[in-house]
């Protein structure tokens, strides 16, 4: 009997709550006789590039000593695969601005992007063609979220539909564990009618109680069925869940009290700052009081990189696209040198021709905001470690990419960071760093993904009709 309630269990359910559960191998076993977990693919992406003397291993081959923007991942060295020579060659048409061309060729590997009556155009997205292959298998086919301005669109489920990034972790928490219809925010609608909806909390069924509290009964029915290292993953798993919707709360309740204080600001006065450019879309009004703080910053980033990997380890999605950093950032106490703090000034008084030509000054601070950015990578990575899915861990069951919209802060498109975290089920030989032709497209990595998805595609974007074609079209040597 026990194992036939095991055979269709895999959510715990309650009133108004479904909650996934880990991959347990009770679970694998009586479901396909297979305990081998499924393969995910995740994206960590960052702004303004990278500072290449500082992030690129001085020759190819076994990984020794990082340098020093890797230098947070050393302990895990030998699960990292490093790519150096990949390159965007997209070329823009419509009036793109930078940003926007090198968002719209990020992750497309597009040979041409486009704003045509006031849509972006440019070709799906490698997410959302690794989504379209395992998105049914899952509760949510594939997640956007973090901090992405208008400018900055990265999924495309198709050449002309550009996917909105969701910014608010009580939103990503409630899709994946409140069993409620996913939400996508109507920023200008919102604008008008702030007055309305400012200090309204989201709400859920039982919206005080947690969402272990609505399925405890069912969590304890199926532990008493599971084995020893069965349990001791499912209680970790439960608490895991219930420490993030205790950050969530907290994260709430300020944000909650700052929308009150902008209705209703205290006696002081803003100091007027005149020749800002103007804000134009209300996103901004949301995400600037975390990316003008580097703590807060901090914290967001740590929160939704725990929501990605939830998301993985319950298998509610097994694509996750985090864009986790902002142009406009500041980093107070974070960059030590100088007197300039902000990204997105940094990006191109730090970036020239030539590394020779640039202010010194500047590119010691972009070296000091890329560390940051890959200690906090480092921290999920380290999670993903730890957690075990039956003899292998789920940072060996996922293809993560970290990477940039950007090459470097001055917009470019040559040579851009790339690493691969995870041997994505033993798909690929990690511990090294690859050095491939200059030139060589991104698409071709994006190709050799589509392959470790089960996907036999001919070409990906640019892969095969770039100028500066290379390999035919492949990435050699990813498996060893």
């Amino acid at each position: 009997m026990a194992s036939q309630r095991l055979n269709r269990r895999s959510f715990l359910r309650g009133a108004g709550a479904l909650l996934s559960l880990p991959f347990l191998e009770q679970l694998a076993r009586a479901r396909t006789g297979s305990v081998k977990p499924p393969l995910r693919f995740g994206i960590f992406t960052v702004t303004g590039g990278t500072v290449l003397e500082s992030w690129k291993p001085p020759a190819a081959g076994t990984l020794t000593k990082l340098p020093s923007i890797l230098s947070p991942l050393e302990f895990a060295k030998s699960d990292l695969l490093l790519l150096s020579g990949l390159s965007n060659h997209g070329r823009s048409e419509g009036g793109l601005n930078a940003h926007e061309h090198c968002s719209l060729t990020h992750l497309t590997g597009a040979p041409l992007v486009r704003r045509i009556g006031g849509k972006f155009v440019a070709a799906t997205s490698i997410d959302q063609v690794v989504a379209n292959k395992l998105g049914g298998e899952t509760l949510i086919p594939s997640l956007q979220i973090g901090l992405a301005g208008a400018e900055n669109k990265y999924s495309f489920r198709t050449p002309d539909l550009a996917l909105p990034t969701e910014a608010n972790p009580r939103l990503v928490f409630d899709q994946l564990f409140r069993n409620r219809k996913a939400i996508v925010p109507n920023w200008p609608n919102r604008a008008r009618n702030s007055e309305k909806t400012v200090g309204d909390k989201p709400q859920s069924p039982n919206p005080d109680r947690s969402v272990l509290d609505l399925v405890r009964e069912e969590a304890q029915d199926l532990k008493r069925n599971l084995g020893y290292g069965d349990q001791i993953r499912l209680d970790q798993y439960l608490e895991s869940v219930r420490a993030i919707e205790r950050r969530i709360d907290f994260l709430e309740h300020r944000q909650l009290l700052e929308a009150k204080d902008a209705l209703n600001p205290g006696p002081s006065k803003l100091i007027e700052v005149s020749g800002l450019p103007a804000e134009n879309t209300p996103v901004w009004k949301v995400t600037q009081p975390v990316s003008r703080d580097p703590e807060r910053h901090e914290e967001y980033i740590r929160l939704m990189a725990d929501l990605m990997v939830l998301a993985f380890q319950t298998d509610s999605s097994r694509v996750c696209l985090f864009a986790c950093g902002s142009d406009e950032a500041n980093f107070p106490g974070v960059v030590t040198v100088g007197y300039e703090r902000h990204c997105h000034t940094l990006e191109h008084q730090g970036n020239a021709d030539k590394v020779e030509n640039a202010d010194p000054i500047a590119r010691e601070a972009l070296r000091q905001i890329h560390a940051w950015y890959t200690r906090l990578f480092a921290e999920m990575i380290r999670k993903m470690k730890s957690i075990d899915e039956g003899g292998s861990s789920l940072l060996d069951n996922t293809l993560m990419l970290y990477t940039s919209y950007m090459a470097d802060g001055g917009h470019g498109m040559n040579n851009y960071p790339v690493l691969l975290a995870g041997n994505a089920g033993g798909t690929l030989k990690t511990g090294r760093h690859i050095e491939f032709k200059a030139q060589t497209p991104m698409a071709n990595l994006y190709l050799e993904i589509t392959d470790r998805f089960g996907l036999k595609l001919p070409n990906f974007g640019e892969s095969h009709n770039s100028p500066h074609q290379a390999y035919d079209g492949r990435l050699p040597g990813l498996n060893g």
